[in-house]
Order: C-alpha cells, then sequence, then structure tokens
C-alpha cells in the first residue's frame, strides 16, 4: 500500500519567529543581558530624542538670514542656505567659479576611462590623467593664462580646497611611495637604508611640525626673491607625509608575494622592471589596498590642518563663518559642524565603498586565475 504524502505550507510569521529568537538569544538571554540592551535602549532614546527635539521640533528649515533663526540654541538650515557657495568655494571670486565647476567637470570626464573594465593600458591613462588635472589646475583654477585673471591660492577654500589638496597629494604620494617600498626591499645596501631612513624620518614627524617647517623655515633657506607659493610648499609637505605611510603599507603587500613569483618572472627572462611592473606590483598593490584606503581617507580629513597656516578648507571656511557677528551662536556653530561631518562621512564612505568593490573584483579575479 502506497502512501500519499502530501506537503505542508510552511508556517506563518517564521520570519518573525526567527528574529524573536534572535532577540532571545542574543539581547535577552540572561539577566546581565536584559539589563543591558534596556540600558542600551534608553540611552538611546534619550540621544535620540534630543536629537530629534534639535533638528526637528526647535530647528529651523526656511529662510536666508539671521533673522530665520529666533532660536540661537537649535539647528539653522538657512545659515547653511546663506553661506552654501562660501564653503564649496571659499573666497574665490563669484564671477570666475564657472571655472571651478568647468575643471571640476573636465576632471571627473576625464576619469571616466579610469572606471571602465574594458579599457586597457590604465597605467598610461593615469599619467595622462594626472598632466590633465594638472594643466587644469594651472590654466583654470590659477589663470593668467588665455586671458583669465589670475587667482592667488591665498582665495581658494572651502570643499574645493579639500578636494584639489587630496587630489594632488594622492597622485603625488602613491608613485612615491611605490618607489621607496621598492627601494627598501633593493638588493643595495646604499639604496636601502637611504630609503629606509627617509621613511623613518617623516613617519615620526607630526603634520603640524612638517607644514610649520614648509611654511616658516624652508623660506629661509631659498635665494632672496624666490619664493615657493604656500599651498603647493604645504601639499608638497603632506605628500611627503603620505608618501612614508603608503610605502609601508606596500612594503608589506610586497612582502606578502611568494618567492616563487619572483622566480618565474626571472625563469621568463623579464628584467628587474618588467617583473616588478608586471608581475608583482598588479598583485602587491590589490593587498594594500585596504591600508591605502585607510591612509587616503585619513588624508581626507587631515586636509583641515591646512587651517593652522591660514588656507581654509571646508571645515576652516565653516569656523570662519560661523564666527559672523550676524550668525553668531550656539545651533548656527553646531549647524556648521555638522553640515561638515556629513559632508567629509558622505565621501568617505563612498571612497570606502569603491574600494571595497575593487578588493572584491581582485580577489575573484585572482582565485579564476587560480582555478
Amino acid at each position: 500500500m502506497s502512501t500519499l504524502i502530501t506537503s505542508r505550507p510552511p508556517p506563518r510569521h517564521a520570519g518573525g519567529s526567527r528574529t524573536i529568537a534572535w532577540l532571545r538569544a542574543n539581547l535577552f538571554s540572561t539577566p546581565l543581558n536584559i539589563g543591558l540592551t534596556l540600558l542600551a535602549a534608553a540611552l538611546i532614546y534619550g540621544a535620540g530624542s534630543a536629537v530629534f527635539q534639535w533638528l526637528a521640533v526647535d530647528g529651523q528649515w526656511r529662510g536666508t538670514g539671521p533673522e530665520a533663526c529666533p532660536d540661537k540654541g537649535a539647528f539653522c538650515w538657512p545659515f547653511i542656505r546663506a553661506r552654501f557657495d562660501q564653503f564649496m568655494y571659499g573666497l574665490y571670486p563669484a564671477d570666475q567659479r564657472w571655472r571651478l565647476n568647468l575643471g571640476v567637470g573636465l576632471g571627473l570626464l576625464l576619469a571616466v576611462p579610469m572606471f571602465l573594465p574594458r579599457v586597457r593600458h590604465k597605467g598610461w591613462l593615469a599619467l595622462g590623467l594626472a598632466i590633465a588635472w594638472l594643466a587644469i589646475g594651472v590654466l583654470l583654477f590659477r589663470g593668467g593664462f588665455f586671458g583669465l585673471p589670475t587667482i592667488e591660492t591665498s582665495l581658494w577654500g572651502g570643499f574645493f580646497l579639500t578636494i584639489v589638496a587630496a587630489v594632488f597629494v594622492l597622485g603625488t604620494a602613491l608613485p612615491v611611495a611605490v618607489l621607496l617600498a621598492l627601494g627598501r626591499q633593493a638588493e643595495a645596501p646604499l639604496v636601502r637604508s637611504v630609503c629606509a631612513l627617509w621613511i623613518e624620518l617623516w613617519r615620526s614627524v607630526p603634520a603640524l611640525v612638517l607644514l610649520f617647517v614648509a611654511i616658516v623655515m624652508f623660506p629661509l633657506f631659498m635665494p632672496p626673491g624666490v619664493e615657493i607659493d604656500k599651498l603647493l610648499r604645504a601639499l608638497i609637505a603632506l605628500t611627503i607625509l603620505m608618501s612614508s605611510y603608503l610605502a609601508e603599507a606596500i612594503r608589506g603587500a610586497l612582502q606578502s608575494i611568494p618567492k616563487g613569483q619572483y622566480e618565474a618572472a626571472d625563469a621568463l627572462g623579464m628584467s628587474y622592471w618588467q617583473r616588478t611592473r608586471l608581475v608583482i606590483l598588479p598583485q602587491a598593490l590589490p593587498v594594500a589596498l585596504p591600508q591605502i584606503t585607510s591612509n587616503f581617507i585619513g588624508l581626507f580629513k587631515e586636509t583641515t590642518v591646512l587651517l593652522i597656516i591660514g588656507l581654509f578648507d571646508l571645515l576652516g571656511m565653516v569656523t570662519t563663518a560661523a564666527s559672523d557677528p550676524q550668525w553668531l551662536s550656539i545651533g548656527t556653530t553646531a549647524t556648521g559642524y555638522v553640515f561638515a561631518a556629513v559632508f567629509f562621512w558622505i565621501f568617505c564612505f563612498s571612497f570606502s565603498r569603491y574600494t571595497a568593490y575593487l578588493e572584491r573584483k581582485t580577489t575573484q579575479g585572482q582565485r579564476q586565475m587560480e582555478l
């Protein structure tokens, strides 16, 4: 006799049952966990309700002038709306800001091929992109050519200055870091010692000290009448510092490459630079990518130290605008800092997500090659 087997419908609220089971196992499993869970919930409720009260209930979202924020301790969006251009462009003349928009747009357009997977020779494209960005910065941003008035770098500021500093330092520090990492593993003792001394020297110097050396002491050693732009000196100082950090990250990645890779490249008759460019670096850089990302995010946030030497990036512009007597209040200052924090978080989080995508893609490619 055969029996008829009928399928039963899945139990309802299975997802809810799993959620309840997870809560019991992780948050309410013991009296101690119950107490900690309730305490955390009370703290979150207290902080969340205070933020909601400050931001939504008492906060002011309409208007453009100081009179639109009668509550001096609450959130004041009119302050951001009134000073938004200043936060983005600094003191750059308003009638010349089209140059910044055009330059940034051209830079992003030229960078599109770097993100297309089927485009080849990306190393040469990166070199051409760096040269193009440098030309854009000199011709458009600073001016003095083709009838464009010269805009001194002392007027550059806001988020524009943050982007310029981050792109310049990353674009120059990464190649220098690769050379320093290779030099520290070189067979020649003199090259290895010089690179190691250079890296350890600058890694032990605080960023502020290096900036003051570049801004205050460096002009003392220059011939009379010769002066280098203050912003350029600050960017070179940050490049030296960042290249030393990145060099150690890349050196650690180079040490993770199996010795057989070097032997295989030598067996194929490759020269030192061919082996490094075609075999070693393509494997080492993905390994160092998380540390490179971490250092770059730190650099992106450390551009705020330019405020110390009189260059006003986004945070510097927020601080300066909040000190205006017309806007001076606790709520306005807090609003400006929250705006700067959210702005930095958006860009840093976006960059970290993109590098995580590159890391996963590279790992998948290496697994496919191993199979």
